[in-house]
């Protein structure tokens, strides 16, 4: 992307498909984005020099919600709700850095199935 683009502005794949749509300040994604795969959105939300920053919502490929939550330079950080593909929820809670450190998480059926306490406690993504 070139250094002086200011305003909105798109980017494409090698072949020449929408890879992403956003406002650019000097060359950089900063403002209201979207991120595309296979002409599906995949991210919308707000940038700051090309990372994803503040409020924003994640999608599976087929185009259902997988995250919506805050985003600090490019990872999950603060509050946030992850689904399951089939749009169940799988986690409530706050994030630190991508990993998850206070909330419940859900099996498929809604149960809870672990709780986090506090932000000593910090977890991955578990296959239940």
């Amino acid at each position: 992307m070139n250094n002086n683009i200011n305003g909105i502005g798109k980017e494409y794949d090698d072949d020449n498909n929408l890879s992403f749509e956003s406002e650019y300040l000097n060359g950089k994604r900063k403002g209201k984005g979207k991120e595309f795969y296979d002409n599906v959105v995949i991210f919308d939300g707000i940038y700051l020099n090309r990372e994803r920053n503040r409020k924003g919502k994640e999608f599976y490929d087929d185009g259902k919600l997988k995250f919506d939550g805050i985003y600090l330079n490019g990872k999950r950080n603060g509050k946030g709700k992850e689904f399951y593909d089939d749009g169940k929820l799988k986690f409530d809670g706050e994030y630190l850095n991508d990993l998850k450190c206070k909330g419940k998480g859900y099996n498929n059926q809604g149960n809870v199935i672990y709780k986090l306490k506090n932000s000593k406690q910090f977890t991955k993504e578990i296959d239940w």
